[in-house]
């Protein structure tokens, strides 16, 4: 649906975006993340012909938009601000967009009753916007871009403005909603927990440059770096030396855990020198709760700290040969004890743990 072709933009010195590619799918719920500042609201308003690339090209259903304005291209555009007018109600705004298609009176009251059914906001047509709450604004935000059936639908950090809970509240229902109408939605947000929650694929943005594109599983379990694995998530890092590359994976040294052998699958950005950084995520590592001599990927350590969270417990465990203790995480359970700290802890870990990063 979308291609993206070495896209670069400059605002005067400043390279806002480097040439950028990607392909967006037909039907996609295609997230761009990145921390504030690295470029991508800037190429959304790039998809959506409110700038222009100063380099490479953007193509949308395989025809250039090079040179065509925003309201001839087939998006629409829900801001982080809702953009939504104060003096008129909520199927007023909801129909701004219609009245310019010239439909009839009749017609332009069944699509915005048909919208507003479909954002749960059936009812609401006479209600005025200072009489909403922020997620019924929202609501009104999307109906409005999504009754002019647009190929693609633009979201710019549209949930931001929420408190948590109707954040995830709306995560879900955006999520529903895409899979209904079946429209390609591009998603931007800084907030790695929603794009995770919500994404077909993702793409991580660092200072202009796409750092990986992927699944959200990918991301989270396969980093191409280091940067990507500590922006996602919680992760720890570790030195390793790199010991003997087999046909298999690579044997490193890694710090505080002894010889370890890597499958070549968990080198995703692949192994250049002999330096690395070895990274763990906190549920990949286990504790064992008996005194049962299990030969293998094992180190002994200590308990330094201790959170309880209700359904999970997160430990920071000391390591010899390490400076700053790994964080792991346990799921708690009716007979699972929870360690204090100063205890003695074994810490354990499976073959796919460890992942190598340059």
């Amino acid at each position: 649906m979308i291609r993206i072709n070495c896209v670069s933009k400059r605002f005067g010195d400043i390279r806002a975006l480097d040439e950028v590619s990607a392909e967006i799918h037909e039907s996609e719920f295609f997230s761009l993340l990145g921390p504030s500042g690295c470029g991508k609201t800037t190429l959304l308003r790039m998809i959506a012909g409110f700038d222009e690339p100063s380099e490479g090209e953007i193509f949308i259903d395989g025809k250039s938009m090079d040179g065509v304005p925003p309201n001839r291209r087939p998006t629409n555009m829900v801001f982080q601000s809702y953009a939504i007018f104060p003096h008129l109600n909520v199927a007023e705004n909801v129909a701004y967009g219609l009245h310019a298609r010239k439909g009839t009176r009749v017609e332009i009251r069944r699509q915005v009753a048909e919208t507003l059914d479909m954002v749960g906001l059936a009812g609401f047509e006479d209600r005025q916007p200072h009489a909403l709450s922020g997620g019924q604004k929202q609501r009104v935000a999307l109906a409005r871009a999504l009754i002019l059936k647009p190929k693609v639908l633009l979201l710019d950090e549209p949930l931001s403005a929420l408190d948590r809970q109707l954040r995830e509240q709306m995560q879900t229902e955006l999520r529903h909603l895409q899979r209904a109408v079946g429209i390609t939605f591009v998603f931007v947000t800084h907030d790695q927990e929603e794009a995770l929650t919500m994404s077909d694929r993702i793409a991580v943005i660092f200072e202009g440059k796409v750092a990986q594109l992927d699944s959200p599983l990918e991301l989270y379990r396969r980093p191409v770096t280091k940067r990507v694995g500590e922006f996602i998530g919680v992760m720890n890092f570790l030195g390793a030396r790199l010991l003997a590359e087999e046909s298999g994976g690579y044997e490193v040294e890694v710090e505080g855990l002894g010889r370890v052998k890597v499958p070549k699958r968990q080198a995703p950005g692949g192994v250049s020198g002999s330096r690395l950084t070895a990274g763990i995520r906190p549920e990949m590592l286990t504790l064992e709760f008996d005194d049962a001599e299990i030969p293998g990927r094992r180190a002994n350590g200590k308990v330094v700290d201790t959170q309880y969270l209700g359904d999970m417990t997160y430990y920071e465990i000391a390591l010899e040969g390490i400076g700053k203790p790994l964080t792991l995480s346990m799921r708690n359970t009716a007979d699972r004890p929870i360690l204090e700290p100063g205890t003695a802890a074994k810490v354990r870990w499976g073959p796919d743990s460890v992942l190598l990063l340059n």
